[in-house]
């Protein structure tokens, strides 16, 4: 699957007012629906057929599916009936309950759902088998269309449902999903915060509830307060637990969705209360305080009213906060704003958003255990120039996403292992290399290396200057990335990796011939043999006369230079634009294929003969290119091979095009600076057709 080039860099966070349109047509949910009134025929979806494309990649369905309208399942469908609330959602035979337990979380709070769910369609007049659902991706809104059919055996919904069969909100808004994500099947297995980031761009925080601070419950009571979307679960030790059920009648790694929390009084003490729900609509908590226990009698009716206790088997149920402790794992909570993770004060947050690329061969360089390659990692210079009030620190949260996963899934992608560190910033302005993550240890990190979407951290550090590296832990993984960084005080991020920096010399003149070196003399005998009396010779006498020569050095390990690769050094000396080299444009040249025998040699650490393009920054570098990662990622996929090396031929290809378009592009920006509008990047991009 290709990964497209997106510009690096901070952006700003796109105001959550106007979604951008996904369809293939261009067209709006509006236009679309008003196309299909006018003809009179219910809108179907091209992009997301009512086919087993739709469904699964990967298998084929156990029964045999029909794709329904809701009006050709029930009499009256309903869009919504009486408020979207969490008793809408009843899991079908998808393994979604992560979803399920961010759609429930979701109807808790009005104001994130009637953004996710727009309010303008309903099953009434202007229908037209069209709805639209709206959902956050790396710091955009999207709009996602659908038509109206769903899968059903037997007249009922195979997938999500809600408890009302005449209502169907829930199960339109997992098809939006599932097309968003390519297909039904992709939402197999995942985090509840993922979804909750889906529904709201809010930022995660992850609870061990054994390693939870003191005062976790009122952590839980004001992010439900604010608003916040809360998950937990159940950790498994194996495939075997997966919704293995326990004593207590919890399930084993399945998502549940926290919906309030609340105190009651019970013999003279006031006992903390948490309430869940099970997406499945039933099996429930059967300890204390669960639907059914002897704790309730001692609870009077207008009591048990406000907490709305009831003895139905629904799926949502109380427990005692310490019970939920001791039998949960872990708690997600997803803020819909940076300050909601502040414990008191609300704050005003600055946000900084980087989309970038980890490119197999050039920024994929895997975490600090392997330092050859980690240093070429995406670096993000982040400055941080205001302390925090009446502190002598400032506060920042960093957040690093993997784009895509869960739809790459067809393609045998899986959720990669990422993480980040963060250093102090020397004096330098430059990427760093190597040799500094030899001496220098982070001044923070990621908690852990995880195969999640995402990883987020709050940190606390003294104004500065820190380089921040977002990397997987093992080298030459392919993903693209979102890096979002929230700071208390304005701060100012960079991508060190985004200009390019071209330092050519002027090429130098060529020697008399009263004072050529013994060496030179040699080359012009071979040279006067080759061209005869012109003494000029084209690509295919120069492939001749460099092979004769490079061949007889015996330090560089060398294949033959190819006739593309004379071709290029033509182009780059020849001064009289006749498509031949004479021999004071040779000499010059000559003069520059040494250092650049040099320079290769110097970087042909194991003496293979070849070049890990991993040391192809700083090779370029020190022939007096600074590229972009964007244009070294380029230039890996046209000159590397299967194992990431480069030979010499494909070394010297590579620079004597760039030194050539270089050379181009200041001649033209010097005489006609009106008429230059690219950058030397994009120039350098154009130019070398890469």
């Amino acid at each position: 699957m290709p990964y497209f080039y997106r510009a690096p860099g901070p952006q700003a966070l796109p105001v959550p007012k106007d979604a951008r349109t996904t369809h293939s047509s261009g067209q709006s949910f509006e236009q679309l629906r008003q196309e299909c009134l006018q003809r009179g025929a219910l809108f179907e979806d091209a992009d997301f057929p009512a086919s087993n494309s739709s469904l699964f990649y990967s298998e084929r369905p156990q029964v045999p599916f029909v794709w329904k309208r809701p009006g050709e399942i029930v009499k009256n469908p309903e869009f919504i009936i009486g408020g979207a609330t969490r008793t809408d959602i009843c899991q079908g035979e998808l393994g979604d309950c992560w979803l399920l337990a961010a759609i429930a979380s979701l109807t808790l709070n009005q104001k994130a759902l009637a953004r996710v769910i727009p309010q303008d369609q309903s099953f009434g007049p202007g229908y037209a088998g069209i709805f639209h659902f709206q959902f956050w991706q790396h710091s955009e809104w999207l709009d996602v269309v659908i038509d109206d059919r769903l899968p059903t055996f037997r007249d009922r919904l195979v997938f999500l449902h809600s408890a009302d069969h005449n209502e169907f909100w829930s199960a339109l808004l997992e098809k939006a999903y599932a097309k968003l994500n390519g297909s039904y099947e992709a939402l197999k297995g995942g985090s509840t915060i993922e979804a909750m980031e889906d529904f709201t761009g809010g930022v995660a925080e992850t609870f061990q509830t054994k390693e939870a601070p003191e005062n976790f419950y009122e952590i839980l009571e004001k992010a439900l307060k604010r608003g916040s979307l809360l998950g937990c679960s159940i950790d498994t030790r194996n495939a075997a637990e997966s919704e293995a059920r326990t004593p207590f009648g919890l399930i084993k790694g399945h998502a549940y969705t926290v919906t309030g929390t609340d105190q009651v009084n019970f013999r003279g003490q006031k006992i903390e209360l948490i309430r869940v729900r099970n997406p499945w609509g039933q099996v429930e908590w059967n300890g204390s305080w669960s639907d059914s226990s002897p704790e309730w009698r001692s609870v009077g009716p207008a009591e048990q009213k406000r907490l709305c206790h009831t003895a139905l088997d629904d799926g949502e149920f109380w427990m005692a906060f310490k019970d939920f402790k001791a039998h949960f794992d872990k708690v997600e909570i997803c803020n819909l704003t940076p300050d909601a993770l502040e414990e008191d004060a609300i704050h005003k947050w600055e946000v900084t958003v980087h989309q970038g690329s980890w490119v197999r061969g050039s920024t994929a360089g895997g975490c600090r255990n392997f330092l050859d390659t980690f240093w070429t990692n995406p670096q993000i210079k982040l400055s941080l120039t205001e302390k925090d009030e009446g502190q002598e620190q400032c506060s920042f949260l960093v957040a690093l996403m993997q784009k895509d996963r869960r739809k790459l899934k067809r393609f045998g992608a899986n959720m990669l292992t990422i993480g980040y560190a963060i250093y102090q910033c020397p004096d330098k302005d430059e990427h760093l290399n190597k040799d500094f993550f030899r001496y220098h240890a982070s001044q923070a990190r990621s908690k852990t290396f995880i195969n999640l979407r995402e990883v987020s951290d709050r940190f606390k550090l003294p104004p500065g200057d820190y380089i921040l590296i977002p990397s997987t832990f093992e080298p030459h993984q392919e993903a693209d990335f979102c890096l979002r960084i929230f700071s208390e005080k304005k701060a100012i991020t960079r991508d060190m990796d985004g200009n390019v920096d071209i330092d050519l010399p002027e090429p130098p003149k060529p020697t008399p011939p009263d004072q050529e070196t013994e060496e030179e003399q040699r080359f012009r005998a071979l040279f006067e043999q080759v061209a005869g009396e012109d003494m000029e010779v084209t690509a295919e006498e120069l492939e001749y006369v460099l092979n004769a020569v490079l061949q007889k050095k015996k330090d560089i390990k060398f294949k033959k230079l190819s006739l593309i690769s004379c071709k290029n050094i033509i182009s780059l000396m020849d001064t009289s634009g006749n498509g031949k080299l004479e021999f004071d444009e040779f000499k010059v040249f000559w003069d520059k294929l040494k250092q650049w025998i040099n320079l290769f040699l110097r970087f042909d650490a194991d003496k293979s003969g070849t070049m890990s393009t991993y040391e192809l920054r700083t090779a370029l570098k020190a022939a007096g290119f600074q590229l972009s990662s964007h244009l070294l990622q380029l230039i890996v996929l046209r000159y590397a091979d299967e194992e990431l090396q480069l030979d010499f031929d494909d070394f010297l290809n590579c620079l004597v095009r760039l030194e050539n378009t270089s050379r181009v592009f200041q001649a033209l920006s010097t005489k006609n600076k009106e008429f230059i509008h690219l950058n030397i990047n994009e120039f350098i991009n154009l130019t070398m057709n890469i």
